[in-house]
């Protein structure tokens, strides 16, 4: 099965399991809460039953009641019915609408109780609670009779509790002339009061006694208990209508497979062009690339399979300059060899000792070349042995100044080292020798006689710095990009004639880098070169330890 048809039929089998999940839950969350509509939520119920406690503790009676359920019934949307406990309608929501009362639901009712609680300090002793309650009775009797009056004579009624809880009734208008407020009179009741209160004394749960004497003592002052019903018998819930959930279950899945298209097809466009390039890279068409645009993954492959050509192609072109550059070294003097063999062979030239001689150094020469190839290999590969320890390089500078010095004197030429004290590096020292003295070869055979070839080492912040400076002929600014390319030579005689590979510039290179560190040159014609290689510092530093 392609992949077109495999990423079609799982996002088909995915829209369409989360479309039937989703239609599911969708239906199951409605139905339940139009369920829930239908038996009120708690903070529906919870805003009901405080509201009608609220008036019941402010106007000390239930009339007056009906304008409040008419509000709340039309805030909630609830069907609410009030009673009291013996069963005397107070309200009804559908008679105050002019609506036909329908049968009240089956749910349990709410009770709601306006009686206040007492706020009794818990760190008082028993006797003192005990006055507090009595007087709190009597207070309570008092503002009811008082709230209620101002009710029935049509003032404004507000109540707030006291610091026991008992309300404390006020009104923003004139009071009425029948309606006295409440006086610190003394009670008839108070004896009997006290004598119920008391009791409460010898209580273990002194606190509920209390509580529970205060609500009967004042049971004929409030108002009574209310059941309040919400909801109407036998209404059924309303339910999710099912062919809206269908179409749109439908339209779902629909946009789900032509998505699924559209990206099979974005996705496989891309790809199949990869392929094609991919195919051709493999039967050696190394000029194939694929068209790229935007940042998504498919361009970041589409880029990265560009790179991967880029490098295949660089490579290739590599490995044909390298072997034109091989046969280009190795042809001239091996037809040499060639031709002075078959001479001796056919006896035209005698084997004179000075003929052998220059035979054996020709042999040489391409030896080294042979031997150059292999390190440089190795090195490009990262398979070129390396012993590192801790470098003087001081020292190792002293050590090629001393390999070279015989060299130096039969050219002419002053070798100087300027290295004011030790700086050390984690190296091999073999290979930095390698380094340091194919740059001071080349340095000596670049300077004219009278000349000065320096050694110089210095430190700059975490680097060791080593240069190598001639006053020689210099290097031409063109030429400065290619002085470290395979087998080249800004004069190719001058390397043939002194036996040079044309390959130690590379080599150097490779094994500078394969120490974390650079090589530069600098040059200027007729004034002399300057080639510096860094190197990160070692164990020692610049104290002179090891």
């Amino acid at each position: 099965m392609s992949f077109r048809l495999r990423a079609l039929a799982l996002l088909m089998l995915v829209a369409m399991a989360a479309t039937a999940a989703t239609a599911w839950l969708t239906w199951r969350q409605a139905t339940r809460q139009a369920a829930d509509s239908v038996t009120a939520g708690r903070q529906v119920v919870s805003r009901i039953t405080g509201e009608l406690y609220a008036y019941g503790f402010a106007h000390g009676t239930w009339e007056g009641i009906s304008p409040t359920v008419s509000r709340l019934a039309k805030d909630t949307g609830q069907r609410i019915w009030v009673a009291t406990e013996a069963d005397e309608l107070l309200a009804d929501s559908d008679a105050l609408t002019g609506r036909e009362p329908r049968a009240v639901s089956r749910q349990p009712p709410v009770l709601v109780d306006p009686r206040p609680t007492l706020r009794l300090p818990t760190d008082q002793v028993p006797l003192a609670s005990v006055k507090r309650t009595v007087t709190a009775i009597g207070e309570y009797r008092s503002a009811a009779a008082y709230a209620a009056c101002l009710t029935r004579a049509g003032a404004k009624v507000t109540a707030r509790p006291n610091s026991i809880g008992v309300p404390r009734v006020s009104t923003d208008g004139t009071v009425p002339g029948q309606c006295e407020e409440p006086a610190a009179a003394s009670d008839p009741k108070a004896a009997r009061d006290h004598a119920a209160v008391q009791k409460c004394a010898d209580e273990r749960r002194f606190a509920t006694c209390l509580q529970r004497t205060f609500d009967e003592r004042i049971g004929s002052a409030a108002p009574p208990r209310l059941q309040v019903r919400l909801g109407v018998r036998d209404e059924s819930p309303p339910t999710l209508a099912a062919a809206p959930t269908v179409a749109v279950a439908v339209g779902v899945a629909l946009a789900a497979i032509l998505g699924a298209l559209l990206l099979s097809r974005a996705v496989l466009r891309p790809i199949r062009a990869l392929t094609l390039a991919a195919r051709g890279l493999g039967d050696g068409e190394l000029g194939q690339r694929v068209p790229v645009s935007g940042r998504d993954e498919i361009a970041e492959l589409g880029r990265a399979f560009n790179r991967m050509a880029d490098s295949l192609q660089a490579g290739e072109e590599r490995q044909r300059r390298l072997t034109g550059d091989i046969a280009h070294e190795l042809r001239t003097p091996l037809a040499n060899l060639r031709g002075y063999l078959e001479a001796l062979q056919d006896g035209v030239v005698e084997p004179t000792p000075e003929l052998l001689a220059s035979l054996h150094e020709e042999a040489m020469l391409q030896q080294r070349i042979v031997d150059d190839l292999q390190d440089l290999a190795l090195a490009e590969a990262g398979a070129l042995t390396y012993h590192r320890a801790d470098v003087d390089l001081r020292d190792l500078l002293d050590t090629c100044r001393t390999a070279h010095r015989a060299q130096a004197e039969s050219a002419g030429v002053a070798l100087e080292l300027a290295a004011p004290q030790p700086t050390y590096t984690v190296a091999d020292a073999d290979r930095l020798r390698q380094v340091i003295g194919n740059l001071v070869g080349n340095a000596i055979r670049a300077t004219a006689p009278g000349g000065t070839v320096t050694l110089a080492l210095a430190s700059r912040d975490d680097l060791a710095v080593l240069q190598v400076r001639d006053t020689g002929t210099g290097i031409a600014a063109e030429d400065l990009p290619h002085l470290f390319d395979r087998f080249w030579r800004a004069d190719a005689a001058r390397g043939r004639a002194t036996g040079g590979s044309g390959l130690g510039l590379s080599i150097a290179r490779q094994i500078v880098h394969d120490h974390r560190g650079t090589i530069e040159v600098a040059s200027t014609v007729g004034v002399g070169t300057v080639f510096t290689v860094t190197l990160p510092l070692g164990h020692g530093g610049m104290d002179g330890t090891g």
